[in-house]
């Protein structure tokens, strides 16, 4: 996530470096297409890093996240209740309270 939100910023900077690169050979027109075009490509290679890779990358990353942290509390709420002698219905129940409503599995359906 940090690194989508720098990679725009990082093409500024790369911006400024073709601009200062441009206004040194201002005396040259020739110089002047090179500096920004190497100032306008800084910013769209961090755009395009930033909202075509690294952040959607970051939102999977969540997402795979999110699911192996929900799949061992479920884990350990499991074992600890079987440790505890709960009644594997009530377990069961508790387990799936867990789950999303589209998730879950009703055996009265």
């Amino acid at each position: 996530q940090t690194m989508g939100a720098l990679a725009p910023a990082m093409g500024l900077i790369g911006t400024l470096i073709g601009l200062v690169r441009m206004l040194e050979h201002l005396e040259d027109p020739a110089q002047i297409g090179p500096g920004m075009a190497l100032a306008l490509l800084t910013t769209f290679y961090g755009a395009i890093l930033a909202h075509l890779i690294l952040l959607p990358l970051a939102g999977k990353l969540r997402a795979r996240s999110e699911e192996e942290r929900l799949i061992k509390t479920m884990t350990v709420e499991g074992v600890t209740a079987i440790s505890e002698g709960i009644n594997p219905r009530l377990l069961e129940a508790r387990l799936q309270s867990f789950l999303p409503p589209e998730q879950r599995i009703s055996r009265y359906e």
